[in-house]
């Protein structure tokens, strides 16, 4: 005798790919490859196409998952963007989020209508489609190959700001297609989507963060379950407003990660596992939908709109768009190549698809093939290139995180320092050691935690916390500490009131 529940073989099946994945990523990551590469060729695999273990024949399924994906991916990468980095990427970051995307979908559209024999509409849907970078490859690409924090913060806030006009672009074509909406209808759109969601993603951020700040919940796992609401609702809002909820979850995100310090570790910890739970299945989701046998017929015109994108319409927009910022041509090489796209296109491309164009298959083929070229080539090769140009890191050079948590009333920070084997500090003992205007309170060391005393060794691999007086440039001078360096000119001491 047994009971089996309805559900029993879907949790198996999920469970079984979700862990096999992740592993799998765990070892192409040690080759270089991208793990969401991975799990979109293993979703072909296991699609109808392949074993036939899970079928998928609808794309408004694949549309509502990747919607759902995105929204947790991008709320993510807003909590983890630092305010300096945001400062630093601000305006470059913007002017490829919005000019640089629309210059792409031109440049691309035009070229795909002439090099191929396509309809106008059809070539310029594809330029809208894949006009805009992904967040979920863009993140997990500087995850694994540390650049410059100039570039890397131009990129993340790129890729989370650039979605809804590739959006607004895409629905706007379709919505041509089937009806020929004129000139004012288009501005008003578009203002709509992009003030709206940043009027709503702010206001939300604000109240959310408020919220977060003052009112006591009890266990501390309430406050990333709160944070997750919020998201939800910034997201609901603005989709009721006519807004971009895209953009404004993103807002939120930033606002939220900056505003909440108290609760940041546990939020941002709960929504990193979220959102690397969300890329895995989206990958997942989307290689399901596509059938590998109908992609041959596709590789033709697959690399002609890859080549147009990469080397022609890319270093178009990033030229025109950064020149007058004084990058050099290193940078914008860089920037260029990391253009990476991802899951993004391919839920836009399931847009025309479920509206009915008559090329829509064609088109979702066509972007699954470019989105894979990308990953494969640029993805695998974005540290390479960086290294080539001059402008990689070695992945070893730390950058301590201030965590701005308060302790009681007393106006006092924790600092975090991942130690390496370049550090000043690796090998020391603490009586040798000083931080400045801070004192070392732990040294985490795998399992255990040690507490430090004068002949405590600084070993590669620890983790010393240190609580220092916050001030703005706390987390400069503790780098410079741990570096070996003199401290930044500009970083100020501590008032004579603050603890120390």
């Amino acid at each position: 005798m047994s009971i089996q529940l309805p559900a029993d073989w879907w949790i198996l099946v999920v469970a079984a790919l979700l862990v096999g994945g992740v592993l799998a990523a765990g070892f192409a990551s040690r080759l270089r490859l991208p793990g969401l590469l991975l799990f979109l060729v293993l979703g072909m695999v296991i699609g109808d196409d392949g074993l036939g273990l899970v079928t998928l024949d609808d794309p408004r399924v694949a549309q509502i998952g990747g919607t759902i994906a995105l929204l947790l991916i991008l709320y993510e990468g807003g909590l983890t963007t630092k305010p300096k980095d945001l400062r630093a990427g601000a305006l470059p970051g913007s002017l490829l989020a919005t000019f640089g995307v629309l210059l792409t979908a031109g440049v691309v559209g035009a070229g795909t209508y002439l090099l191929l024999d396509i309809e106008a509409m059809t070539a310029f849907l594809i330029g809208a489609v894949v006009a805009s970078t992904d967040a979920a490859a863009v993140f997990a690409v500087l995850r694994r190959a540390p650049l410059p924090r100039r570039l890397a913060s131009l990129l993340e806030v790129e890729s989370g700001a650039n979605d809804p006009i590739a959006i607004m672009l895409t629905i706007g074509l379709i919505e041509t297609w089937r009806g020929g909406p004129g000139v004012a209808d288009w501005v008003g759109f578009a203002v709509l989507q992009l003030g709206g969601g940043l009027v709503i993603g702010a206001a939300v951020g604000l109240a959310g963060s408020w919220t977060l700040m003052r009112v006591n919940l009890g266990p501390d796992g309430a406050y990333p379950v709160l944070a997750l609401g919020i998201a939800g609702l910034s997201y609901g809002v603005s989709a009721a407003a006519g807004a971009s909820g895209f953009l404004a979850v993103y807002v939120t995100g930033l606002i939220v990660g900056a505003q909440v310090p108290l609760h940041r570790r546990g939020i941002r910890t709960f929504h990193q596992g979220l959102s690397s739970t969300a890329e895995v299945g989206l990958f997942l989701l989307l290689g399901v939908l596509v059938f590998p046998s109908q992609l041959p017929a596709v590789i033709g015109p697959g690399l002609v709109v890859t080549v147009v994108l990469v080397l022609i319409a890319r270093p178009i927009a990033v030229l025109v768009s950064l020149v007058w910022l004084r990058y050099r041509w290193q940078e914008l090489t860089l920037i260029s190549w990391a253009g990476l796209r991802g899951a993004v296109p391919i839920v836009l491309a399931t847009f025309p698809f479920v509206a009915g164009y008559p090329d829509g298959l064609f088109i979702f083929n066509i972007i699954f093939f470019v989105v894979l070229v990308s990953a494969a080539v640029q993805g695998s090769s974005v540290s390479l290139v960086a290294r080539w140009l001059g402008l990689g890191t070695d992945g070893a050079v730390i950058d301590p995180v201030a965590e701005n948590i308060p302790i009681g009333s007393i106006n006092t920070e924790m600092i975090e320092v991942r130690v390496t084997d370049d550090l000043y500090i690796a090998g020391r003992q603490l009586k040798d050691l000083t931080p400045p205007h801070g004192l070392i309170t732990s040294v985490l060391r795998g399992n255990r935690i040690l507490i430090p005393s004068p002949r405590t060794r600084i070993r590669s691999g620890d983790l010393v916390m240190i609580a220092a007086p916050h001030h703005s440039s706390a987390s400069k001078r503790v780098t410079a500490w741990a570096r070996g360096e003199p401290p930044p000119p500009n970083a100020r001491r501590p008032s004579r009131h603050q603890p120390g």
